[in-house]
C-alpha cells in the first residue's frame, strides 16, 4: 500500500522553498523528541482538509489522518539528528506520532473540562508534564506509563468507578499525533503545556482525582430556573 500524501492539492500547491523550511522544522521537532525527552516517533497517516481520503490509501480507512503507518519504520528514542533526517526522507509528509505506554501514558479529557482542571492542579502546587490539545476538543495529559492498567482500580478506589465520565486513558498499542502535525485534516494539535527536560509525567493518580471531579461537573446538565 503506497503514501500519497504527497498527492494533496494542499501539499502540491505549497512553494518549494516553503516546503523544505517545513520538513526542516519537522525533522528538528522530531530530533528534540527523541533526542532530549527519549520518545520514539511513529510516521502516521495524513487526511485531506477537513476529513477525509486518507494518506494509507485505504479509501475505507476507519480513521483517515488518525493513525500509525503500518508499512513505516518508527524512529527509536534516543536519534539523533542525521539519523531522524535519514529515516523522515523515507516518508516526509507522514504526521508525528508518539506511542503511548513507554515513557508516558495519556490521560484524555474534554479540552473545556481539561483546561479548568489545569488551573485547580496548577493553584494545588502541582507541576504537570506536557499536555497536548486536539482540534476536535480534545485535553491529553501525559501521565507515567502504567496508568492505562491501573486506572479502573484508582477510579474505584477514588470512588468515582461507577460515575459516567469522559475520560479515558490511552497506553501501550495507543498513539498520540504531536505538534506540529494535524489530526485527520481537521486542524493542528498544540501543546496546552509543552514538554520540559524537567517537566516529567506525573503519576495518574496526581491528577485524577481532579480530572474526574471537573470532568463529572463538566457531563452535569445546566439547571434552569
Amino acid at each position: 500500500m503506497g503514501f500519497t500524501i504527497g498527492s494533496f492539492r494542499e501539499i502540491r500547491d505549497i512553494a518549494p522553498g516553503v516546503r523544505r523550511r517545513t520538513r526542516a522544522s519537522v525533522r528538528s521537532t522530531i530530533a528534540e523528541y527523541t533526542a532530549v525527552y527519549g520518545w520514539a516517533v511513529t510516521p502516521g497517516a495524513r487526511a485531506t482538509r477537513g476529513g477525509g481520503q486518507c494518506s494509507c490509501g485505504d479509501p475505507e480507512c476507519a480513521a483517515p489522518g488518525a493513525h500509525a503507518l503500518g508499512f513505516a519504520a518508527e524512529i527509536p528514542a534516543g536519534a539523533n539528528g542525521e539519523q531522524v533526517a535519514a529515516a523522515w526522507a523515507q516518508t516526509p509528509g507522514a504526521a508525528v506520532l508518539l506511542p503511548a505506554g513507554r515513557s508516558f501514558d495519556v490521560l484524555d479529557v474534554a479540552e473545556e473540562a481539561g483546561c479548568r482542571a489545569m488551573v485547580r492542579l496548577e493553584r494545588m502546587g502541582l507541576r504537570l508534564g506536557p499536555v497536548i490539545g486536539t482540534p476536535d476538543g480534545r485535553a491529553l495529559f501525559f501521565v507515567a506509563p502504567g496508568a492505562a492498567d491501573e486506572l479502573p482500580r484508582l477510579l474505584y478506589r477514588m470512588g468515582w468507578d461507577d460515575a459516567a465520565l469522559d475520560l479515558r486513558c490511552r497506553g501501550l498499542g495507543d498513539h498520540v499525533t504531536a505538534p506540529p502535525s494535524d489530526l485527520g485534516g481537521l486542524g493542528p494539535v498544540r501543546w496546552l503545556r509543552p514538554p520540559s527536560p524537567d517537566r516529567q509525567p506525573p503519576e495518574a493518580r496526581l491528577l485524577l482525582g481532579t480530572l474526574a471531579y471537573v470532568c463529572h461537573r463538566h457531563r452535569m446538565p445546566v439547571r434552569t430556573l
